[in-house]
């Protein structure tokens, strides 16, 4: 773990570039960024369970997928924590805008690439640990606008993986109130 505030000297270290976490260590080299380290894994260890479709179209669909998530989930999650009054409005509704749509690309499906957890869902699945804090300092329900979102959300956590790596929703909330105290939002 590690201390936003505070970034260890192991982390600026690890991740001169950025300065942000995860960084990945393996066989002493460092991959950094979220995505990356993603690929990264299924690649290194392609001879277990993959992450990535073999197919080369799919594979592409997933990363298309993934891309919009981080693009379009981060900047619009943050706009909503950050912003007030019809600013705040705009980013809410922008934000549903875009669960929505991926709401379309699952479907009926229970994973985003079928009956299978893999990459889309890794890179969207710790989103979800936020989800609480934008309800309540915006006074929504994602589940009332886009209930697949949730009920896929809740297949995810049911995977002892994903349950002991997202963060706790109370803690992301009392984090973005400390955020904010700290950035005078």
């Amino acid at each position: 773990e590690q201390d936003l505030k505070n970034k260890s000297e192991l982390l600026l270290k690890m991740n001169p570039v950025h300065k942000k976490i995860p960084v990945l260590v393996h066989n002493n080299k460092l991959v950094c960024e979220s995505l990356i380290i993603v690929e990264y894994i299924d690649e290194v260890w392609s001879d277990k369970a993959t992450l990535l479709p073999s197919d080369p179209y799919r594979r592409a669909q997933a990363r298309f997928w993934a891309d919009f998530v981080e693009k379009k989930i981060y900047d619009t999650g943050r706009r909503v924590w950050t912003t007030k009054g019809e600013d705040q409005e705009a980013a809410k509704k922008e934000f549903i805008e875009h669960l929505k749509v991926l709401e379309q690309e699952l479907g009926n499906k229970s994973y985003f690439g079928g009956d299978e957890f893999g990459f889309v869902d890794i890179v969207f699945i710790p989103f979800y640990s936020w989800f609480h804090a934008y309800e309540t300092l915006t006074n929504f329900k994602i589940e009332e606008s886009c209930p697949k979102i949730i009920e896929w959300a809740k297949r995810c956590i049911q995977r002892e993986s994903v349950a002991k790596a997202l963060p706790d929703q109370n803690k992301v909330y009392e984090f973005i109130l400390e955020l904010k105290k700290r950035l005078g939002i």
